[in-house]
């Protein structure tokens, strides 16, 4: 079921760019391969629980499960205790073994290719690039679904919305 289960990850640190934004905090949908992704200059567990409300909950409803690393903006009382007002279930990936949440080691991946594609030719100005990079992964067709994100999601069409995206003005 699409949106009922994310997993999310911290990237970083990058190229300091403006604000000193130079960590990515990125949640996956693993069902339709939905990105939502946000910069930061440092991450707390008050930007995880703001971000989850903001990019997920109130866009996509309340999810059934997270699953994320150990680290301490994850593993925190305050985030458990968000979540578990919403019945959201923790679940957090094996110590040291990254390969355990791999769709959003997976997402990492394909997002920082693309953004570092772009960071040779923006010097650091890597955070504006950062809106249009979900957008375009959204739109990618996954081999796991034979779908794009958007169409999932929308049960439609982005051939414009991918158009405008891949020529989107420097």
């Amino acid at each position: 079921m699409a949106f009922a289960q994310w997993g999310m990850d911290i990237v970083g640190p990058l190229p300091a760019a403006p604000a000193q934004k130079k960590f990515l905090l990125i949640a996956t949908d693993y069902f339709s391969k939905w990105v939502e992704a946000e910069a930061y200059a440092s991450i707390q567990d008050k930007d995880v629980t703001k971000f989850v409300w903001k990019n997920i909950v109130c866009r996509f409803g309340i999810p059934q499960t997270i699953i994320a690393d150990n680290g301490p903006q994850f593993d925190s009382i305050a985030f458990r205790n968000f979540c578990s007002e919403l019945n959201i279930r923790n679940s957090y990936s094996i110590p040291r073994y990254p390969q355990s949440n791999g769709q959003a080691e997976a997402t990492n991946k394909t997002l920082i290719t693309a953004l570092k594609k772009r960071l040779e030719q923006a010097k650091g100005k890597w955070v504006e690039e950062l809106p249009s990079r979900p957008v375009g992964l959204s739109n990618h067709t996954w081999t796991a679904t034979g779908n794009t994100p958007f169409a999932s999601h929308t049960n439609g069409c982005s051939h414009s919305y991918r158009n405008w995206v891949t020529h989107y003005p420097d």
